[in-house]
């Protein structure tokens, strides 16, 4: 008999998946319950403020470029976080204990004490810019009544591709990431396409924003998934 403790946690991982539209992360790509796929791309950032009057025009026309040369919805996302520095103070103790010159090693430390205290007294803000392109298989297909009613009564069911399905899709998805990304690179942007971990922890942390600063996520080749959720 089924402890009830074991129980009540498979009942809330059950109906805390209802609520995600993710069926899956692979390949580098985000798969969607309703069979759409998503890539992701971390972009650079511009002090505009800075540029001169001659610069800024140039982005914003190249900006405006960019856009009208798209024909297809993406989504901009702006995520700010607390920064968080720990690996640099983890990596500046290591060189600390390491450190054979006693006033090198007092300096290091007072270092890592000032550093920590101003992040802490000021809470620096870490910004990061995100592209999302989507892409829809069945953009152009109608779809029938029956495909619809079927949506609404398993919203839970998660899309199990067929591989050559998905390889298909993906090609597709990536000749729109490389007219973005394009697109950018004219804007004087620089991107890059989030790999599977990456797309993972984004997700980790915009999902569990406080537990994820304070509890990592394992790499992707460490998870262990349960088959029966």
């Amino acid at each position: 008999m089924p402890e009830r403790g074991n129980l009540s946690r498979k009942k809330i991982r059950q109906s805390t998946q209802q609520f995600l539209d993710i069926a899956e992360i692979k390949e580098d790509v985000v798969i969607m319950r309703d069979g759409t796929l998503r890539g992701v791309l971390l972009v650079s950032s511009i002090n505009f403020a800075l540029k001169s009057e001659e610069e800024q025009d140039s982005i914003i026309s190249a900006y405006i470029s960019f856009l009208n040369n798209i024909n297809f919805p993406i989504q901009i996302v702006i995520q700010s976080r607390e920064l968080n520095i720990e690996g640099y103070l983890n990596m500046l103790e290591e060189k600390r204990k390491v450190q054979t010159n006693e006033l090198l090693k007092i300096q290091t430390s007072e270092y890592i004490h000032y550093i920590s205290e101003l992040v802490s007294m000021s809470k620096i803000m870490n910004k990061r810019f995100y592209i999302v392109i989507p892409y829809n298989p069945l953009a152009d297909k109608e779809k029938s009544l029956g495909s619809k009613l079927m949506d609404v009564l398993r919203p839970a069911t998660v899309i199990k591709m067929k591989e050559e399905k998905f390889l298909k899709n993906k090609a597709e998805l990536n000749r729109l990431i490389e007219n973005v990304m394009g697109g950018l690179t004219s804007a004087g942007l620089h991107s890059v396409q989030l790999d599977t971990q990456s797309l993972i922890e984004l997700y980790y942390n915009s999902y569990n924003p406080g537990t994820s600063s304070l509890q990592r996520m394992a790499d992707v080749k460490d998870l262990r998934i349960s088959r029966d959720l």
